[in-house]
């Protein structure tokens, strides 16, 4: 399904750590815990959100990608879409193409067309994935190897259907617990040889899995909590983190990581972070 040739020079996505070139984000005007979808949102659903400081930590983040060379692309933000900020869920790049996902629960479902507007005005070809739930927190993308969170917002169905559109790539299922929310809440891929990992959400099976081919950074609980495997990778072993998860970087560095710290915690009381945020629609190779 995916062409493996970089023909053009707008989409292109093999892995989750190739060098950045273009990304899609939307800012947090508007974000609300609406419904509580995560225990990150449940514990600050009485505090609630502080936009303009969300708003601040995000032109930051937004900055950060700039000042390292990489084209941020701001989608329209719309007051019906409280959660519209976390970008990756909408979708997935795979080879040049991009998945547009559908979402599944009522309070984000429509974001996808937001996207699609926008990949149809800059006539930028797309796959719609309108036969099965699918979000794009839940898929993990290395090489020829795609791991696909089994949650309460990606069902098996939809890893089948994506195994018979990618035939020459492998698509492994990897159930975790749901209150996890999507798979890059408790894994994550940093390098072709560095993951991290919360093994407590995960089964003895897929731990063993990732075992066997990545060094596995484990994360604590409190750092869970505070998204520490959400990190996201610019390319060249550049990832941002959030400063208050100080394991998770100390680890990273000893790993020959370049942490670039960023503090978007207003944004994580909604549930998601860096990852959350961005969707990658080009990296080199």
């Amino acid at each position: 399904m995916a062409e493996r040739q970089n023909t053009n020079n707008k989409t292109f996505c093999m892995s989750e750590y190739d060098v950045l070139k273009r990304v899609i984000l939307c800012q947090p005007q508007y974000m609300t815990i609406r419904e509580v979808i995560n225990e990150t949102q449940e514990h600050f659903k009485n505090e609630g959100i502080h936009i303009e400081r969300a708003l601040e930590q995000h032109g930051e983040f937004v900055k950060t990608l700039k000042d390292n060379g990489i084209e941020v692309i701001l989608l329209p933000y719309h007051k019906k879409y409280p959660e519209q900020v976390f970008t990756r869920d909408i979708g997935f790049t795979l080879g040049q193409t991009i998945f547009v996902a559908k979402m599944a629960t009522d309070v984000r479902e429509g974001e996808e067309d937001v996207l699609k507007q926008w990949l149809e005005d800059e006539e930028i070809s797309y796959y719609n994935l309108a036969e099965e739930r699918i979000e794009g927190g839940d898929v993990v993308i290395d090489r020829e190897t795609i791991y696909v969170g089994l949650s309460n917002r990606t069902d098996q169905k939809a890893a089948d259907q994506l195994q018979r559109l990618l035939n020459q790539f492998n698509v492994i299922p990897i159930p975790f617990t749901e209150k996890y929310l999507h798979l890059d809440c408790v894994f994550n891929v940093v390098s072709s040889e560095v993951a991290l990992i919360y093994p407590n959400a995960l089964t003895k099976e897929s731990i063993d899995l990732f075992a066997s081919r990545y060094d596995l950074i484990e994360v604590s609980e409190e750092e869970q909590f505070q998204l520490g495997t959400n990190v996201f990778s610019i390319g060249n072993k550049q990832v941002l983190s959030l400063p208050i998860n100080k394991n998770v970087n100390k680890q990273l560095r000893t790993r020959g990581f370049q942490v670039i710290e960023v503090d978007i915690t207003e944004i994580i009381k909604s549930g998601g972070s860096f990852r959350c945020c961005t969707l990658p629609i080009l990296r080199q190779t």
